[in-house]
């Protein structure tokens, strides 16, 4: 008597091959996804959206090396947050950050492709999404009192500069 079975059929060498192949590779392949999405994922500040620093980096040096010294950085100074984040908590400064994210980059280059959060809050906008270029700073960007029409220096507003 013959202790293995066989089946005729469609079950043959080359399937169970192809099998013993194909369900590894596709476990790598899920895990490599997974992998990137994580990595994607890291570089952007789950808060405003914004590039974290190292992603900025990169792009900023890609960009940089692309249009030289046409490239120009601007950047955003939020008024007195420090005080609102000690005085009123950091759940009403995170509030603040989004708020102020939000309002100054669409409206101002359209963007967030290459915008970055940078510390003491301070944000570098590009408009590179669609054209790969920087938007240049202009007289106008750093003549901006605030993003939400209040007077400079008060809690809320930001301040525009033009970096070298």
């Amino acid at each position: 008597m013959d202790s293995t079975t066989r089946v005729p059929g469609l079950i043959g060498q080359r399937a169970l091959l192809i099998t013993t192949l194909a369900v590894p590779l596709t476990g790598w392949a899920v895990h490599a996804t997974a992998l990137h999405r994580r990595l994607a994922a890291s570089r952007v500040d789950p808060l405003t959206g914004l590039l974290r620093r190292d992603a900025y980096t990169h792009r900023a040096r890609r960009l940089l090396a692309r249009h030289g010294d046409t490239a120009t950085v601007v950047m955003v100074d939020a008024d007195r947050f420090k005080a609102i984040n000690d005085q009123l908590g950091h759940a009403t400064g995170d509030t603040v950050l989004a708020a102020s994210v939000g309002a100054a980059t669409p409206n101002t280059v359209g963007s967030r492709d290459l915008s970055v959060l940078q510390r003491a809050a301070d944000a570098a906008l590009y408009d590179g999404k669609h054209t790969g270029r920087a938007v240049l700073a202009t007289a106008a960007h750093a003549a901006v009192p605030s993003l939400n029409g209040r007077r400079a220096g008060r809690p809320g507003t930001a301040v525009w500069g033009r970096a070298a």
